[in-house]
């Protein structure tokens, strides 16, 4: 975990990230990083090791944290390749200012949309 973790940083550090941050709690572990202007979140689910006991919880870490290197350097690729944008690439993970990401914000109004079959307007009227 600490291994691929490091590796993560060195690859956003070859790419242009200027800023590197990680944490964890007992069910989570977060990245975050500033690149191209942006700040950058993603948080990663972590196993419970009382219910899957402590080694194969382990085991399940490294491969969460392996497949979230993949995920990193894949969008990174395809920036750099000319394939994508970085705002596109990492939109859902973009840090609001009030903390929460872009993802975390569109995920309940994309759900509604889709339950009741209506999209937001386009100019919202609110009254002066």
């Amino acid at each position: 975990m600490d291994q691929t973790r490091k590796e993560i940083e060195r690859l956003l550090e070859k790419y242009g990230a200027d800023q590197f941050a990680s944490g964890w709690t007992a069910s989570e572990a977060v990245l975050a990083f500033r690149m191209e202007g942006r700040h950058i979140k993603f948080n990663l689910p972590l196993p419970d090791g009382k219910r899957e006991g402590a080694d194969n919880a382990a085991k399940e870490a490294r491969r969460r944290w392996r497949a979230l290197l993949l995920v990193v350097k894949a969008k990174l690729e395809a920036v750099a390749t000319g394939v994508s944008v970085f705002d596109d690439e990492f939109m859902a993970h973009i840090v609001m200012p009030d903390g929460s990401t872009i993802g975390e914000a569109m995920r309940p109004q994309i759900r509604q949309m889709y339950l009741d079959g209506k999209m937001p307007p386009l100019l919202a009227f609110r009254p002066s």
